[in-house]
């Protein structure tokens, strides 16, 4: 007995030292030939965004960093990555891109992402100068108990909105049509589109009347018909995702709203007329894209949304398209239209940069994301590195400089080039910058909706969410109850555009999402919207 119990604690001892080795070298920082320590990170990027190692200001800041990261570049799925990546627990040093660990996440996953307060009072004097010069940004960053899992974004030029909807105005003068005012005109413009060989190129079949961007499987986002809500009165406020919005100081829920039911029905009425794009449902984003470029100067899409003309149509086909005011519902409607506000979303974002809690070097990684909030960096993290996308004048002032391809819009070029929107950034007010000719041009396309713009309340119909910080408990039901929500929603939402029936379905549907808890979720955030009102 006393023989095993002696061999027994010899090779519990043998195995200790054994684990205890394999723990040094997991904790062992990897590093390069000449020094530079290795971080493993992840990006979620547009899709059109070149590969990383191609973006000169990327190298260089990792360079002055002192690090060398090995990029996982995701542009699709992202949610089912994340789902997965976080339930092992498997996070790389960094995290980047707009939201793409939420503040859900965070209480879910308690415990994978560092707390970046030290770091930044240590090793970030651009991330200290930002919050100084912007209190909103560090209170937009701070957990409701002091932490900072996430890091923010600020871009400071964009306008107040990411949609606005486009027509084809040679294919209404080709057909003696005037610009639809109100939904029952649109439908009248899209039929005659559809039935007229609106492009004028022999062939009635290649135009496609109306399309709109991929929509997920999630919620709803930019470039959307979740817009023409703005008809019956509803103001968006970024794009309201997930339903969300504000009326008269009151939060609701669009998804279970009859005036969504009045959107949908419209639009099924337009497919069953097949005047919407057949692949609406099925494309991804780069489709929806180069369908709207047409064939040389042969355009084939006419009612949709997008940012700007150039972005969405390109440059040959620009010209032909003018941005239109938001519609009517019909000819005797009185209502005050409204559109989607999105100005917080534009200009400030929350979550773009996260810090594994099991990173092995955060110094190291902390200084990484501080060069990114450099304000000569996060210029080029927006619209590409100096020299070939940003021209550098001799008085210190910066200029947008157009595409090097003569044939290719300024929106695709910053896309292409650079993390563009999607990126971790600080564009200092006291940047001197001209901006490329897309940006000076989505403010013309802007106009036609400044009066819908003008009679929104501030206050009352815009809901300031990414400013408001919730409690653990609240933010876990929110989160629950909002993918339940989402997953039924988003199916019907397809469902009743493409086969009908949401007159028969809608009280049922209604009667499932309260049985989840859609009105739970807008007393919560009413909650809360409130409190931060009264603190304002």
């Amino acid at each position: 007995m006393r023989r095993f119990t002696k061999m027994a604690l010899i090779t519990l001892l043998s195995t200790t030292v054994a684990l205890s080795g394999c723990n040094n070298n997991a904790e062992k920082v990897e590093t390069t030939e000449d020094g530079k320590v290795v971080l493993k990170a992840l990006i979620t990027k547009h899709p059109l965004t070149q590969d990383l190692k191609k973006m000169e200001w990327l190298q260089e800041a990792e360079e002055r960093a002192g690090v060398e990261i090995k990029w996982e570049e995701v542009t699709a799925d992202w949610d089912q990555k994340k789902g997965a990546m976080l339930a092992a627990g498997d996070v790389p040093d960094l995290i980047v891109g707009p939201n793409a660990i939420t503040d859900a996440d965070f209480v879910k996953f308690t415990g994978l992402f560092e707390d970046m307060t030290p770091l930044i009072d240590e090793h970030a004097p651009n991330i200290k100068k930002m919050f100084e010069e912007k209190p909103e940004l560090e209170a937009l960053s701070t957990q409701k108990d002091g932490e900072i899992f996430g890091l923010p974004k600020y871009q400071r030029y964009w306008p107040e909105t990411a949609t606005r909807q486009f027509i084809n105005q040679q294919w209404l003068d080709h057909l003696g049509l005037e610009m639809p005012t109100n939904w029952d005109e649109l439908y009248e413009v899209l039929v005659a589109f559809k039935e007229e060989d609106a492009n004028g190129n022999g062939d009635k079949n290649d135009e496609i009347p109306m399309d709109f961007s991929p929509t997920s499987t999630v919620g709803f986002g930019q470039f959307q018909p979740t817009v023409l809500l703005g008809s019956l009165g509803i103001t968006l406020t970024d794009v309201s995702g997930d339903g969300i919005f504000v009326e008269d100081g009151k939060v609701k829920n669009f998804l279970i709203d009859e005036r969504y039911k009045e959107v949908v029905s419209f639009l099924n009425k337009c497919w069953e007329a097949g005047l919407i794009n057949s692949e609406v449902f099925t494309q991804d984003y780069t489709k929806y894209q180069s369908v709207a470029r047409g064939e040389g100067e042969t355009a084939k899409v006419g009612y949709t949304y997008g940012w700007e003309v150039t972005d969405r149509f390109g440059n040959t086909l620009a010209p032909q398209y003018a941005s239109m005011a938001p519609l009517q519902k019909d000819a005797s409607s009185n209502e005050q239209v409204s559109w989607s506000y999105d100005y917080n979303m534009l200009n400030y974002g929350v979550n773009f940069v996260q810090m594994s809690a099991k990173s092995q070097n955060k110094e190291a990684a902390m200084k990484f994301i501080n060069e990114l909030y450099d304000p000569k960096v996060s210029m080029q993290v927006l619209f590409g590195s100096l020299g070939t996308n940003i021209a550098e004048n001799e008085d210190g002032s910066y200029a947008v400089l157009p595409p090097e391809d003569e044939n290719m819009d300024p929106g695709t070029w910053k896309w292409t080039s650079t993390w563009a929107d999607h990126g971790p950034m600080y564009i200092s007010d006291s940047l001197n910058l001209t901006l490329g000719t897309d940006m000076q041009s989505v403010g013309e396309q802007t106009k036609p909706l400044e009066e819908a713009f003008n009679n929104i309340d501030l206050e009352k119909d815009i809901l300031p969410r990414m400013f408001m910080k919730y409690t653990d408990e609240d933010n876990n039901a929110l989160s629950l109850t909002n993918t339940e929500v989402m997953n039924l929603a988003m199916a019907k939402y397809s469902e009743w555009i493409t086969k009908g029936g949401i007159d028969k379905q809608w009280d049922g549907y209604v009667e499932e999402l309260k049985k989840i808890g859609i009105d739970k979720n807008t007393e919560i955030i009413q909650k809360y919207y409130d409190d931060y009102l009264s603190n304002k």
